[in-house]
């Protein structure tokens, strides 16, 4: 199987060509290591940052911003969404507090400050 991609590990943004077979994963293109590990990580498995809100129960209209502390596999962001819009919390809440503890492997944290 052969893929192109587009290297977003730096603003190079390197044109990738990534030619998957059974026993090896060849990447041309990358002017970085870091650019041959992204290749392989996105056709093998592909993950990302989920970034999204969450209702604070004690103040109207309020929300607070959250994100995976780290990227969860694609095929997860679904169930994480789903647990996510369950919820709620309670302010105050902190910059970096937990909100949910290990969602498919990564915590929920805020990421702004709601007093």
């Amino acid at each position: 199987m052969k893929r192109e991609l587009t290297c977003i590990i730096c603003p190079r943004g390197c044109q990738l060509s990534v030619d998957i077979n059974k026993e090896n994963t060849e990447v041309t293109g990358n002017a970085c290591p870091k650019g041959k590990q992204y290749a392989i990580d996105e056709c093998t498995n592909p993950t990302r940052t989920v970034t999204t809100t969450v209702r604070v129960s004690n103040r109207e209209d309020t929300m607070v911003s959250v994100k995976t502390a780290t990227p969860v596999s694609k095929k997860d962001i679904f169930k994480v969404m789903e647990k996510i819009r369950e919820i709620s919390v309670i302010a105050p809440v902190k910059i970096g507090d937990v909100i949910i503890k290990n969602l498919c492997g990564a915590d929920i944290i805020a990421t702004k400050n709601i007093d």
